[in-house]
């Protein structure tokens, strides 16, 4: 048998025991895998508990830190590299391989991943890209801190992103991101994500204030123009017709409409949120 690679897995949840078994099943190969619940009632962490994950509650008291900060700062690893999935994400052999090589001879302290991205039931080969930092050495850093104490009920990190103080590469090798629980949960999660981007937007202050010096290139490029009424409308043309979502039919229009009506979601509630505070 191979030496497991020297990874611990951490499956941040909340009612996920329908994707959680297919998630699990592919991580046999990592040093440990750990589940960590904020207290779902449809049997997710009994499916955690059978598929051989060490499950761990996370109860949020409004404030920071979130779950995946919370459970970095609370629980001591076996291994010298974290990595973060979400339960409708999916690993394959190749992904494996790439990572096991990576940080047994590296001088990165993390890793930004690649998806295929799926979307009601199709594999969409083509529109926006995903990717996120998500594999790191939890002695590099946290996620970035944002205090946002009385206006999110978010209790996991969404779109906060590691700050690592050194150099960071990629794994090519993309993993399979799969959301199978319908488009009702998909339209309910955007609605939450929209209303904190809203909030995170206002709470960051003007351009060039330090809170936008931890933000990410492509986060200030969305933050930059997400007050441009073509905002919305631009980025369902760059989607979907230059960078070809039409080629993935349906879904593809499906899927660059509905992140194009999140930005304008987004707008809409900056400016609420502005007529409300004064």
């Amino acid at each position: 048998m191979s030496e497991p690679i020297p990874v611990s897995v951490v499956v941040p949840v909340k009612n996920e025991a329908k994707n959680l078994p297919r998630c699990l099943e592919r991580l046999s190969r990592f040093a440990k895998v750990y589940v960590v619940d904020s207290g779902s009632d449809d049997g997710t962490d009994q499916v955690a508990a059978d598929c051989g994950a060490e499950v761990v509650q996370f109860r949020w008291n409004g404030k920071f830190p979130k779950k995946r900060n919370w459970f970095l700062d609370n629980h001591t690893l076996e291994t010298d590299w974290v990595l973060f999935l979400d339960a409708d994400e999916f690993i394959t052999d190749a992904f494996c391989d790439e990572v096991d090589k990576a940080v047994r001879s590296t001088t990165n302290l993390g890793y930004w991943l690649t998806f295929h991205n799926w979307f009601q039931g199709r594999f969409l080969r083509h529109g926006d890209p995903f990717a996120k930092l998500a594999l790191f050495r939890p002695d590099a850093g946290r996620y970035e801190r944002i205090d946002e104490d009385r206006w999110s009920h978010l209790d996991m990190e969404i779109h906060e992103h590691p700050v690592l103080d050194g150099p960071v590469g990629t794994i090519h090798a993309p993993i399979d991101h799969d959301d199978r629980r319908g488009l009702e949960s998909y339209l309910g999660k955007h609605n939450d994500y929209s209303s904190w981007e809203a909030r995170r937007y206002l709470a960051l202050g003007p351009q060039g204030s330090p809170a936008w010096s931890a933000l990410t290139s492509r986060q200030r490029s969305k933050y930059r123009r997400i007050e441009k009424r073509w905002f919305p409308a631009a980025y369902f043309i760059l989607s979907y017709f230059l960078k070809k979502g039409f080629l993935d039919g349906r879904a593809g229009f499906v899927f660059a409409k509905l992140k194009a009506q999140y930005y304008w979601h987004i707008q809409l509630k900056i400016q609420e949120a502005r007529r409300v505070d004064q």
